[in-house]
């Protein structure tokens, strides 16, 4: 029997510690500080590998634009009818995953999924460097950089406006205001943890941070300012990154050409966006669980919730692909069905089979609960989706130019050059570099928010596990009365 005050809240803790939690709500503020801050300062051998690892990727990419640059676009191996080729698809690649930062940070915002949380800032930072890759790959394509000048859209002096009605100067209106409004929503996300790093660090840093955190003393009237603005912006992020993978979508959708004149590309685009996103969060979640410590904060049950959103988008996106395949095959479009039949059994079928293995077989593993409790297996698993994903872009433009509506255009010997293989590598060294030092630079958990739901969990848990254990009390005292 329990008697006393004491005991009571003693078994409500031993009841309740039982089930699987999403963070432990026992945790100390100071040690939440502690813990993240510590993340800034001297890292861990394996970040220096990773990113040393990034930065020879980088420098390598980085010789094969200059060579490139200097030859010409010949190395590129790209001619008529090839105009498109390994760069637009890893920059549609690399759009899509900049979708991660705003399925976390903006749409579940707005949902109350407060397991978010622990994870939501380096989702935003992979939003932001996600699109600065993805702008790079329009400049390597053009071959003349400076031709990108042309591209932006606004009024000048000499007369010589874009065509508004391309829908390439769309993509780069939307790409840079999708760039911009990213920023400003890490930014303004990172203000009060901003703060707690001004007032915990010395020299240079303590100026950096005091300048960053824009004098925020943490009142009742910066609290109320903060949660208006940070909501506003999150709510024009959301159609913003739709709009933004819809427009990339109708650079295809609007042609001619067999295998990409169809009407479900946008939806088609998103879904793969936020596909390929969600499985490079839980890559990148496993790497800064590792690299920085932050088991108490990444924790399998945040794990296991983002793998289940990855299977639900997974399938969403394998409807849409069977949609696209059976319209395809049950229209009446003779050529668009001669491109799905080609891509299948032609010269692309290997990469066309793996992607589609990739991309709506392999996701059905993560519905088994010992499967999405593994880490070494979910991360295989994640860079292995991001791999169908790309398989998925690259599918989409390739194809479609070897084998087009007429026949003298046919050319099916396209392989990628060693030229654009070093430079597609070299923007995921260029990526992993500009995030690793974001992770060192500034906080990659957010301190305010795991706070604020280590605080809000443990009084919710209190209160419905107090009445429930004094019910289950009463008839275990019925009975063994």
């Amino acid at each position: 029997m329990i008697n006393t005050f004491e005991e009571r809240e003693v078994e409500i803790e031993r009841r309740f510690v039982r089930k699987e939690k999403d963070i432990r709500e026992d945790i100390k503020w100071a040690q939440i500080n502690s813990d993240v801050l510590k993340s800034l300062e001297r890292p861990r051998a394996l970040f220096w590998v990773i990113f040393i690892a990034s930065l020879a990727l980088f420098m390598v990419g980085v010789s094969c634009e200059i060579y490139q640059y200097e030859i010409g676009m010949g190395p590129a191996n790209l001619d008529n009818p090839h105009v498109w080729g390994l760069y637009i698809a890893t920059f549609i690649f690399w759009i899509g995953m900049s979708h991660s930062g705003t399925l976390l940070s903006a749409i579940l915002h707005l949902m109350h999924a407060d397991w978010r949380k622990p994870i939501y800032r380096f989702a935003e930072a992979m939003t932001t460097f996600s699109l600065m890759t993805a702008g790079l790959f329009v400049m390597v394509h053009l071959g003349r950089v400076w031709q990108f000048y042309y591209v932006v859209a606004y009024p000048n002096e000499r007369w010589a406006w874009p065509n508004f009605q391309s829908p390439l100067v769309w993509d780069a209106t939307a790409i840079f205001t999708y760039l911009t409004s990213s920023m400003i929503f890490l930014y303004i996300g990172m203000i009060p943890d901003l703060a707690i790093c001004r007032d915990n660090a010395t020299g240079f840093r303590k100026k950096f941070y005091t300048f960053l955190s824009l004098g925020w003393m943490g009142t009742d009237r910066q609290w109320a300012n903060f949660r208006v603005t940070y909501l506003t912006v999150a709510c024009f992020l959301i159609p913003l990154a739709v709009s933004v993978h819809s427009i990339v979508a109708t650079d295809f959708a609007v042609s001619q050409q067999p295998g990409w004149h169809i009407t479900s590309f946008p939806p088609y685009f998103v879904a793969g966006a936020l596909y390929s996103g969600c499985a490079a969060i839980i890559t990148l979640f496993i790497v800064l669980r590792d690299v920085f410590r932050f088991e108490e904060y990444m924790t399998m049950p945040i794990l296991e919730k983002t793998a289940k959103l990855t299977f639900a988008i997974a399938m969403v996106w394998t409807y849409l692909n069977l949609v696209e395949y059976s319209s395809t095959w049950y229209g009446d479009d003779m050529y668009a069905k001669q491109a799905l039949i080609y891509r299948a059994t032609g010269d692309f079928a290997p990469e066309w089979w793996m992607m589609n293995f990739l991309g709506s077989v392999l996701p059905f593993s993560m519905a088994f609960k010992r499967v999405r409790n593994n880490i070494p297996a979910m991360l295989v698993i994640s860079i292995l989706l991001n791999v169908g994903m790309w398989l998925e872009r690259w599918m989409i433009v390739s194809p479609t130019f070897a084998n087009g509506i007429y026949p003298w255009t046919w050319d099916h010997d396209q392989w990628p050059s060693w030229v654009q293989w070093g430079i597609v590598l070299g923007s995921f060294g260029w990526f992993n570099m500009l995030f690793m030092l974001f992770c060192k630079i500034f906080p990659s958990v957010s301190m305010y928010e795991v706070k604020e739901m280590v605080y809000h969990r443990s009084l919710h848990n209190k209160a419905n596990s107090a009445p429930a254990l004094d019910q289950e009390l009463a008839v275990e005292g019925g009975t063994a009365s």
